[in-house]
């Protein structure tokens, strides 16, 4: 195997125990919610007029599926729709009170998975990082590229 296979499987399988470990609490505190719908929550809550092609394109789903999971979250009870006044075609969504409150337990396990990786990256210096980084955006580019010779456009999906 040569090194490029091998940073593949090793992004793999770093992403696969993290998410594996994070899982465990996350449904603990979740009870009833699907992933997808926890980070849709994330999502409207940190971004201002949130709306169906944003969601889309931040989580690389059909708009369709994105569609579903929104009309979920509404009938729970934890997001809202709005329009804006002078726009009466977009949809944009909004936390409630209840989605504030799921918001922010899973900004508080944010900050306890990062407080236990902390030890790791404590270990690392910011040129290694800033590293990292270079590498992660110029391979995110690139599938960009390919994602676009592919004919894929999410936004019409």
């Amino acid at each position: 195997m040569n090194k490029e296979e091998q940073v593949k499987i090793n992004f793999r399988n770093l992403f696969n125990k993290m998410a594996w470990l994070n899982k465990l609490k996350m449904e603990d505190q979740f009870r009833g919610f699907k992933s997808s719908e926890v980070h849709c929550i994330e999502f409207i809550g940190r971004n201002v007029d949130s709306n169906v092609t944003k969601l889309a394109e931040s989580f690389y789903m059909t708009r369709g599926a994105i569609s579903k999971i929104t009309k979920k979250l509404i009938q729970k009870g934890v997001i809202e729709s709005y329009q804006k006044p002078d726009n009466k075609k977009e949809i944009y969504f909004s936390l409630t009170e209840q989605g504030q409150e799921i918001y922010k337990i899973h900004e508080e396990l944010h900050k306890e998975f990062q407080e236990r990786d902390k030890v790791v990256f404590e270990q690392v210096t910011d040129e290694q990082l800033d590293s990292m980084l270079r590498f992660m955006e110029k391979y995110s580019k690139h599938l960009d590229e390919e994602i676009k010779k592919q004919g894929i456009d999410i936004k019409s999906e």
